[in-house]
């Protein structure tokens, strides 16, 4: 008899992938020097190449960073890369350029903990099983939000959004988990720290049902921005029982006949240079092989 499967595990919800986190940032040399020869990152080679914007690619998702006043995001961004040792290398070697800025890293067991030059707070983590076959990406945004919110917000993307969430526990808080693609999580964690204002930075989402959730928004008047035929915004996440507003996070929302879904993203060896170049080693792989 064939062995049986769970095929709920291979559920995503309604949202398909986690794209791009958008801060941003005054200097696009000190960005640079942090997320490209720091991180390890790869500018994106074809969009956005001038001096006011820089796309990084980390495995199938982005930063953007475009050039303006500094934004924080209020909590931090996960990252999976396949060498922490090469990364605290390369942080160190950049330090001296970035000394005069809010730059810091630690080095934990299995993490590393860095911080941009504008404040903005990234863990990265090696390939495990928490992450599924991810190699090289952004596996999930961790916001803090008020005691109290997590119940809340895990009912809007289950009620409004229409994709899978839970409500657990992260470092000892409640939290709710909401799937933002595969492998990808967003993470609302309570906290009794105070919460900084919100300073417009966003985050992007593709999703397969575009028109549902758009007709639910719309009705509770939490549509903020009409982007054109593929793409719109919204920023209060709301509890659906109350209509109290519990966080706000300005999401970009494309669906996935978007132009720009799925499009192949350049990810480069960091540890490949011209003095040991070896033909077919320049690219890095985003996910591991089965």
């Amino acid at each position: 008899m064939a062995q049986k499967l769970d095929r709920s595990t291979e559920d995503l919800g309604n949202i398909v992938a986690l794209e791009h986190v958008n801060v941003q940032i005054p200097d696009q040399r000190l960005s640079t020097l942090f997320y490209v020869a720091g991180l390890g990152l790869t500018r994106d080679p074809y969009l956005m190449t001038s001096t006011n914007n820089m796309w990084v690619n980390i495995g199938r998702s982005q930063f953007h960073l475009p050039t303006g006043e500094p934004q924080r995001l209020r909590g931090r961004v996960g990252l999976v890369i396949p060498d922490l040792e090469g990364l605290v290398r390369r942080l160190k070697k950049v330090g001296d350029q970035l000394e005069d800025t809010e730059f810091d890293y630690t080095p934990a067991n299995d993490h590393v903990d860095a911080t941009s030059p504008w404040g903005n707070r990234i863990r990265l983590h090696e390939p495990d099983e928490r992450f599924g076959r991810m190699r090289l990406g952004m596996a999930y945004v961790r916001p803090d939000v008020p005691v109290g919110s997590a119940a809340g917000i895990a009912r809007f993307y289950d009620e409004i959004v229409g994709t899978r969430a839970s409500v657990g526990e992260e470092d000892g808080a409640p939290a709710a988990f909401v799937s933002v693609g595969h492998n990808q999580t967003l993470i609302f964690r309570e906290t009794e720290d105070p919460i900084p204002d919100y300073d417009n930075h966003h985050i992007q989402v593709y999703v397969a049902d575009f028109s549902g959730p758009y007709e639910r928004l719309m009705e509770r008047g939490l549509v903020s921005q009409e982007d054109g035929q593929h793409q719109y915004r919204f920023k209060d996440i709301v509890d659906p029982e109350s209509g109290d507003v519990l966080f706000t996070l300005e999401h970009e929302v494309r669906s996935m006949t978007h132009p720009l879904f799925a499009r192949p993203l350049v990810n480069r060896n960091p540890d490949h240079t011209n003095w040991n170049y070896v033909l077919g080693y320049e690219n890095e792989p985003a996910a591991l092989p089965i």
